[in-house]
């Protein structure tokens, strides 16, 4: 049955079907090039790396140019290998999959096994996993993709060539969502595209959902950097900096009152205003980085507070409190 691109997701639409496509991974695709041009040599892999970053991405990337577009669904198996039915399914799964694919691959001599979610796994599911991966290996070649490698165990890494995918650079994701935005005919101002990158991370997929939610909202003209900030639920950068610098300056009065037109606006929680704070602290040009470590275990010792159940009106005012009393002491060391 034909997809209808109109109803795709974004991140669905614009994912990439080519590696020379997948986004700002250069290193770890040139490697995979090169098992592309003689699969023969290709062995087990292992992705690992933060989400967002294009590690399934790159897997399909894989199946497309080993078995093509139109065949690569008949050689591959997509599974979640933290699934609750367990790896007892996994094994099933795997061998018949194995089976019914026996000989049929073409130029390509196995077939392609995709683990989603390998870190997930308890330690008994990861043995069996290791006996699964010996007994298919003349018969299928696995992807297995984790956010750490660490919580793999080690007979199942040294079966693996190991690609780790690093956090996006922030000019690669700033020009794929303007690409993704022209092609929608979205007129996205270039402080709203940084505001969604500032947002995301380091993760394109939650750039990519966040830019087409604020594409849904507006009605005509540009999508702001006002309307990003309604749909990604932060506050203000610049309000959040004004409450920062008053408590600084010691106005802890007039602090209190901006955090309550915050608290009023946007309905956040107090670890969500403390998150921002932390964010926009370290954009304050005037205290030194000194200044900004005492003020960070400032932040950090609320934070607590308020997960072990603290009111959070009362423990915001007295992390405000807590930054005026600081700003005397942080002038007489200045």
């Amino acid at each position: 049955m034909a997809v209808n691109e109109e109803a795709l997701m974004w991140v669905e639409k614009y994912r990439p079907k080519s590696l020379k496509d997948v986004v700002d991974q250069h290193d770890i695709v040139e490697s995979l090039k090169a098992f592309m041009r003689n699969p023969k040599i290709m062995p087990h892999l292992m992705f690992a790396g933060i989400p967002g970053t294009g590690k399934t991405t790159t897997a399909l990337c894989i199946a497309y140019e080993l078995f093509g577009m139109q065949n690569w669904r008949n050689f591959t198996l997509e599974l979640n290998a933290s699934d609750e039915r367990g790896i007892d399914t996994v094994r099933e799964r795997v061998k018949d999959f194995s089976r019914y694919s026996r000989g049929a691959f073409g130029d390509v001599p196995f077939a392609l096994i995709i683990l989603d979610e390998c870190d997930q796994m308890t330690g008994p599911a990861q043995t069996a996993l290791r006996r699964i991966m010996e007994t298919s290996s003349r018969t299928s070649r696995f992807i297995l993709i984790c956010n750490q490698s660490s919580k793999i165990i080690e007979p199942i890494q040294s079966r693996c060539a190991i690609f780790r995918f690093s956090r996006l650079e922030r000019s690669a994701m700033v020009e794929r969502l303007k690409e993704i935005a022209k092609r929608e005919n979205v007129n996205i101002s270039s402080e709203a595209v940084e505001r969604v990158v500032d947002y995301s991370e380091g993760d394109l997929r939650h750039a990519i959902n966040a830019l087409q939610t604020a594409a849904a909202y507006k009605e005509d003209g540009v999508v702001d950097e006002k309307v990003v900030l309604q749909v990604i639920g932060e506050a203000s950068p610049k309000q959040v900096q004004l409450m920062l610098n008053k408590a600084i300056n010691g106005d802890f009065i007039e602090a209190r009152r901006v955090m309550y037109d915050i608290i009023g606006i946007y309905g956040f929680t107090g670890a969500e205003i403390i998150r921002q704070m932390q964010k926009e602290l370290f954009k304050i040009s005037y205290i030194t980085p000194e200044q900004k470590a005492e003020l960070s275990n400032i932040l950090g010792e609320y934070d607590y507070r308020l997960t072990q159940g603290a009111n959070s009106d009362i423990q915001l005012s007295a992390l405000l409190a807590q930054f005026s009393k600081a700003s005397i002491t942080l002038g007489e060391s200045s």
